[in-house]
């Protein structure tokens, strides 16, 4: 897959068949859009394409109005997000640097500026909801339109169902910051998990007798809080574990998120090597302590509450295959 940042220069502007959003989670939602993306490029015998945006363009305006909790969480990093759409048969993927200039671009400098000339868009599906261009001025019916005077086809996707919920980013957030993996595996339609290059962390958990691997999270992700995980890319079987997940208020007073994992049985140094932490249960919220005594105490039952869960674990598939 080819990615872009920004419109691709002219000798790589081949016609494509094109999605356009933020794609937050590739959600299964998502990936039902993708898959008619995918299939009118083959028919059609172009490329499947993609425009995505770095930053969320509601993280662009909360922070030209100064309050960053006006901004979604992120579900996925754009490295995710990126496989995501890879693992969706996507070509080539446009990540467009949304700014105040390419926020104030008309419905009309939209359409000639990005899809006519910058992708050369032959084919492009949009949900039943989406607006374009500044202040949100363009809709469906006006892309059609121009669609119809430029010469591309326009489709519509609607909304996807999970029994009576619409599936959305949203729903998403809410149930991982519920810590409902049941319910955001079947709105992803996989286990969620965040993938990072193991960094230089103060060392304390060595310190306390829990040494982590750390990744460093760049924006508000959208859980917090101590989960029971499983580490993909150190060896031929994920790796148990236990995470937080957080800002570390007894030790960091600087805000950064970061997510420190303690591997079970585990010592061998992995400092750069990209690994995936998939959740898989939650026990409980971050938490502020007294002091480093009652906070190691505390990592203490947490690692035993995640040690009994995998011990469970084991003896159900054990259960299970002599059966």
């Amino acid at each position: 897959m080819k990615v872009f940042r920004g419109l691709p220069n002219a000798q790589a502007r081949a016609p494509c068949a094109l999605t356009i959003g933020n794609f937050d989670g590739v959600h299964i939602g998502h990936q039902a859009l993708l898959a008619r993306v995918r299939e009118a490029a083959t028919e059609l015998g172009i490329e499947a394409a993609v425009m995505t945006f770095e930053p969320h363009p509601r993280e662009f305006f909360a922070q030209r109005a100064g309050d960053l909790s006006k901004a979604p969480q992120r579900i996925a990093n754009l490295r995710d997000k990126l496989q995501s759409l890879e693992d969706a048969g996507i070509d080539r993927v446009v990540v467009e640097h949304f700014s105040a200039q390419f926020a104030a671009l008309t419905p009309q400098e939209f359409t000639e500026k990005v899809l006519v000339d910058g992708l050369h868009v032959k084919w492009l599906m949009v949900g039943d909801d989406f607006c374009y261009g500044a202040r949100r001025a363009g809709d469906v019916a006006m892309l059609q339109e121009a669609g119809r005077q430029y010469g591309f086809h326009v489709e519509t996707l609607p909304t996807v169902m999970n029994g009576s919920t619409r599936i959305s980013s949203s729903a998403v957030r809410l149930a991982l910051a519920a810590g409902d993996f049941p319910l955001a595996t079947q709105l992803l339609g996989h286990t969620y998990a965040i993938s990072g290059h193991v960094i230089h962390g103060q060392k304390l958990g060595r310190t306390l007798g829990f040494p982590t691997l750390n990744l460093r999270v760049a924006h508000r992700p959208a859980l917090s809080g101590i989960f029971i995980v499983q580490v993909h890319g150190l060896g031929p079987q994920p790796l148990p574990a236990v995470a937080s997940l957080g800002v570390r208020p007894t030790v960091d007073d600087s805000g950064r998120v970061l997510l420190e994992v303690h591997l079970f049985d585990f010592n061998q140094s992995c400092y750069g090597k990209l690994v995936r932490v998939e959740f898989l249960e939650k026990l409980r919220d971050e938490e502020k302590y007294d002091d480093l005594p009652t906070l190691t105490a505390a990592i203490e039952r947490d690692s035993n509450q995640a040690r009994a869960y995998f011990a469970q674990r084991r003896s159900a598939i054990t259960a299970t295959d002599r059966i």
